[in-house]
């Protein structure tokens, strides 16, 4: 096969079919008709001898030989983008930039607010857009749709670039008239009632069951390993929520100390550590290879690295 007769193109076509698996959805995504992504797909199983993509009563799915070729061709096209990004110095007092940024809602309250006082201070025109793990998906990450995610995540892809915001200890909150204050140790917390609360990596979350622990999280796993278990009340994938629940009821959230710790002069409000221990949580930014020489947002995450430092 002669490199020099191929259309270049068709490796465009061909990441995008892969990734979506369907052709209309794929020329919504190159911006073409799908006539003419159709044209291509049929251009690519002459070129690779092979259907690339086949039918069938789940929808289009990709062929062996297609599967084995998606990580060379995405590894390729993101490299040669990269490569080609304008190496413009960031001028962060003029900039007018908008840095789309998805963000848990522990980030968001724990990190966001001093990074908006950094760019109002040294970026004033630049303006955030925050959103939710369940407005993004991996996807919008790895096409540059967003510019970074801040959260907890148990897997990524091994495409995306990371670094660690910081690691963060748990604490106990509760009201102070909660009785558990008085003598709080293992056998109290256990005969509490208890506020679940998370929401890690993207997607809408589905309904939790209070019988697997697997996926209850680092609180209730690390329970599990000392063979106890907690009586949950109330699941929430809201902090600010589970942190007023326990505000206004007898009921005990176990949360990162960081989001506790902005209830650290509520007069309501008693912060006690856990009686078992927890390993510690580990907050990451993570963001995609196309934006990784992109100079404003090298400047946003040394911004947010410093800022971090500076927290810590």
């Amino acid at each position: 096969m002669n490199i020099n007769k191929i259309d270049l193109n068709l490796l465009v076509y061909l990441d995008v079919l892969l990734r979506e698996q369907n052709v209309t959805r794929a020329a919504n995504q190159l911006s073409i008709t799908q006539p003419a992504m159709s044209n291509g797909l049929k251009r690519l199983r002459e070129l690779l001898n092979d259907p690339v993509l086949v039918r069938t009563s789940e929808g289009m799915v990709p062929t062996e030989r297609a599967k084995e070729l998606q990580p060379t061709v995405r590894g390729i096209l993101l490299t040669l983008e990269e490569t080609l990004q304008p190496d413009k110095e960031f001028e962060p007092e003029l900039s007018h930039r908008v840095f789309r940024i998805m963000a848990s809602d522990y980030a968001a309250s724990t990190l966001i607010p001093p990074l908006l006082k950094k760019l109002r201070e040294e970026a004033p025109h630049t303006s955030i857009d925050i959103m939710t793990p369940s407005d993004v998906t991996f996807h919008d990450v790895e096409n540059g749709k967003v510019d970074m995610a801040i959260n907890r995540f148990d897997e990524l892809p091994q495409s995306f670039h990371q670094k660690t915001v910081w690691r963060d200890s748990f604490s106990c909150l509760v009201n102070k008239n909660n009785p558990i204050i008085n003598g709080f140790n293992l056998d109290s917390y256990l005969k509490a009632q208890h506020i679940w609360v998370s929401k890690t990596g993207f997607g809408v979350g589905v309904g939790m069951d209070p019988q697997d622990v697997q996926k209850l999280g680092w609180v209730d796993e690390a329970l599990s390993n000392i063979g106890k278990k907690r009586a949950i009340s109330v699941f929430t994938r809201n902090y600010h929520v589970a942190m007023h629940l326990a505000k206004e009821q007898d009921l005990v959230v176990t949360l990162p100390t960081r989001a506790a710790e902005l209830y650290r002069n509520n007069e309501n409000m008693e912060i006690l550590d856990p009686p078992f221990p927890i390993p510690a949580l580990e907050l990451k930014m993570i963001w995609s290879p196309l934006l990784h020489r992109d100079t404003s947002h090298n400047w946003l995450r040394q911004t947010i690295t410093e800022i971090a430092h500076q927290l810590a």
